[in-house]
């Protein structure tokens, strides 16, 4: 799952990019509104998690942009003003949830995990693909009903491969997968994650095509 964090403070945004990465999410830090349709233009997110006093475009505006452009991604608003206006403001604007600075972090993670879960509910949670089930919002893998614990990036490998299953995925797709922006990328990252794979769940699980990319088998 990778989330995308708009907070100009960077004593809090620091925080909550460390603590979000700990709970085993891919976390991208913008630290003003100016830059964020061009992100969500050009990389898959699953959540927004946006502050409202930005320098640059403020968040309420980026909100209301982001709905105009017909932008289903689930967004959280934060907000050291937590006023019921501003409440209204931002849940009228299309915010799917509100929170007011200061928070408590298990909080935080207890509303990121209800909102992907319901973002969950408009496509099946479950992936299925050659004997494994992996449930994206719980976190949890299946390989021929036996449970399978997986590192963070083995399993947000194995999520996009089954999300594309089928179809061939690039390297440089997988590494976007599991990489948030600014941390350097081993030249061989995916093809170890890849070995490792499997070794989890036989050979068979992940084909290459070299120059092309990795797959897994479509059912």
């Amino acid at each position: 799952m990778r989330i995308l964090l708009v907070e100009d403070d960077a004593q809090l945004g620091e925080s909550l990019e460390a603590a979000l990465r700990l709970e085993q999410y891919a976390v991208d830090w913008l630290r003003s509104g100016d830059p964020v349709r061009a992100a969500l233009g050009s990389t898959p997110y699953d959540l927004l998690i946006l502050d409202l006093g930005l320098p640059g475009v403020p968040g309420l505006q980026v909100l209301r942009q982001l709905r105009a452009d017909k932008h289903r991604l689930p967004v959280m608003l934060l907000t050291a003003r937590g006023t019921a206006a501003d409440k209204i403001d931002g849940l009228d604007s299309g915010a799917d949830d509100f929170l007011a600075k200061p928070f408590d972090m298990g909080e935080l993670f207890a509303r990121v995990r209800a909102l992907l879960r319901r973002k969950g509910e408009h496509r099946s949670s479950q992936l299925f693909a050659v004997g494994i089930s992996l449930d994206p919002v719980d976190r949890v893998v299946n390989f021929e009903g036996a449970p399978v614990d997986l590192t963070a990036r083995e399993f947000a490998i194995l999520e996009i491969l089954i999300r594309n299953a089928g179809r061939y995925v690039s390297r440089v797709r997988l590494e976007e997968g599991i990489y948030s922006w600014g941390e350097e990328v081993e030249s061989n990252t995916v093809e170890v994650y890849i070995s490792r794979l499997r070794k989890r769940f036989g050979s068979g699980c992940i084909e290459t095509m070299r120059g092309v990319g990795y797959r897994v088998p479509a059912q």
